[in-house]
């Protein structure tokens, strides 16, 4: 259900016209998404000046609340297994990505899913949706 509610929230955001054509206050904000199947959340970072987006950063966080970074898919410090770390890196680095192309657009239509790192895409649009709810 939370799935079908999440889903109907984007869908609403992208026939609307997306985030970036409400009035925002300026200031920064943060938003989080809801946890993945792993326990695994995205956090965003949102600057908004003149009303439009004017810095983004996201990261996700494993159900420990360890940063996704260029650690993330090794085991014990090392990479035991290339396609899963490979596949890992693959999702850090479409998080800079998303956050980089909303920064520059300003609007979450123009944010396209990386082929292979669509939970953390998932994960921006919903904590994205969350922060901007804080600067209406």
């Amino acid at each position: 259900m939370k799935k079908i509610f999440f889903g109907f929230l984007v869908a609403a955001a992208l026939l609307t016209g997306g985030c970036g054509k409400a009035a925002y206050k300026d200031g920064s904000y943060t938003g989080r998404s809801g946890e993945d199947d792993t326990g695994a959340w995205g956090e965003v970072s949102l600057g908004i000046t003149g009303g439009k987006i004017s810095a983004c950063e996201f990261i996700t966080r494993q159900k420990d609340g360890t940063v996704k970074d260029e650690n993330y898919g090794k085991v014990n410090g090392e990479i035991s297994n290339r396609d899963f770390y490979d596949k890992a890196q693959l999702a850090v680095a479409a998080m800079k990505t998303y956050a980089a192309a909303y920064q520059r657009t300003g609007s979450l239509k123009d944010v396209e899913a990386v082929s292979g790192a669509t939970i953390a895409y998932n994960q921006f649009l919903e904590a994205v949706e969350n922060a901007l709810e804080k600067a209406k």
